[in-house]
């Protein structure tokens, strides 16, 4: 882990901005144009690490690449930098969902955590999603019914158009005066999580998805 500082999440986002380079260097011959797009994206791209040292900060900065293949070989170099997912066993998923019987674990071995922000799979059998995410170094994890859609929609993690399905759990927040009492949460999610992994660049809806479905006060 020495050395490694960038979450899969911020290496999207740090691709995403060099993709808006390279595409304005395809649209725009105005030498001022492609000069602000690029130091916009740096600004944005720093910005992500406040806390960032010395040499962080040196490494992330894009200023001095300038061509299609410097630009590709300074996200590749980033990637040698990429914190991984913890790695989890078979028996530690099963201990994060003791309410499940018989839980079918994914073929972890199968799982690039190096290149993951949740940790996501399917069960067909009992039409649930499960979802793992590490938050303030926690394992945070979650089952929820799930219901594929025909209609492709926005996707509340990664913000893309795509096809989703339709995923929904039941909180943990109970009310002193209403024992009764229940909230369910729902949102459009990408089907595909190895996907979504690929794409998004911000976990603030699916950090606030997860407290939320986790919060035990209503």
């Amino acid at each position: 882990m020495k050395g490694k500082f960038i979450k899969n999440e911020q290496y999207n986002f740090i691709k995403r901005q060099v993709d808006l380079i390279k595409d304005s260097y395809r649209k725009n011959s105005d030498p001022s144009v492609i000069k602000a797009v690029r130091e916009l994206a740096n600004a944005q791209i720093l910005e992500l690490f406040p806390l960032g040292t010395k040499e962080q900060i040196e490494r992330l900065d894009l200023l001095k690449w300038k061509t299609d293949a410097e630009l590709a070989q300074y996200v590749q170099e980033l990637a040698s930098f990429l914190i991984p997912f913890p790695k989890l066993t078979e028996q530690q998923v099963k201990k994060m969902f003791p309410k499940v019987k018989k839980l079918k674990v994914p073929n972890l071995s199968d799982v690039d955590f190096e290149k993951i922000t949740y940790l996501s799979w399917t069960d067909i059998s009992t039409n649930k999603k499960f979802i793992i995410y590490e938050h303030d170094e926690k394992l945070l994890g979650i089952e929820c019914k799930y219901s594929i859609l025909n209609k492709d929609n926005i996707c509340s993690f990664c913000n893309r158009f795509g096809q989703v399905t339709f995923i929904s759990t039941i909180t943990k927040a109970k009310k002193s005066n209403n024992p009764d009492y229940y909230k369910a949460i729902g949102n459009y999610i990408c089907l595909d999580s190895a996907e979504c992994n690929k794409k998004i660049t911000n976990v603030n809806y699916l950090t606030s998805f997860l407290e939320e479905s986790l919060k035990k006060h209503a």
